[in-house]
């Protein structure tokens, strides 16, 4: 059985970050001034069960990917990008990342300022569900964003649809 319930975000402060209109789609600026932020909020999302980190097959070199283990991930839902990958975080300088989620969960992400629709959903590429998720730029960003990551995870695993 789906559960469906949402999930609470404050409204992130300041002006979106400036990124690239098409592919790669990268963010250029407000990354943290310690790259250590981004590099344990990696660690912490690799730390799920049933995710095993590999190699991203569809963004820039060095991106390193969440994949969901085929024994649970979800068969009926639209939370991949390519075969079990769900999710992937950027390499440095960029400190983003993109994912899948429930389209109601879009929505509320975009306009809370924590992301933008991937460049290549307004072509038709990819579903309009994969957005990127901004670099965190403090330790209380980071906290907001794991919500969005493991928004990502139920979903990948079916726990929450659309």
């Amino acid at each position: 059985m789906t559960l469906h319930y949402d999930f609470e975000l404050p409204k992130r402060t300041g002006a979106k970050p400036t990124t690239t209109p098409s592919n790669p789609h990268m963010q250029l600026d407000q990354q943290p001034k310690d790259r250590k932020l981004v590099d344990e909020l990696i660690g912490w999302a690799f730390s799920l069960p049933d995710i095993s980190k590999e190699y991203s097959k569809i963004s820039v070199p060095g991106a390193q990917a969440m994949c969901m283990s085929e024994e649970k991930m979800c068969t009926h839902c639209n939370a991949f990008m390519v075969e079990t990958e769900f999710a992937h975080f950027h390499p440095a300088p960029d400190g983003s990342m993109h994912l899948g989620l429930p389209q109601r969960d879009v929505k509320k992400v975009i306009e809370l300022g924590w992301g933008e629709l991937h460049p290549v959903v307004h072509k038709g590429w990819l579903p309009p569900n994969f957005i990127m998720v901004y670099a965190p730029r403090n330790e209380e960003e980071a906290d907001e964003i794991k919500k969005i990551i493991f928004r990502s995870y139920q979903f990948a695993i079916g726990e929450i649809s659309d």
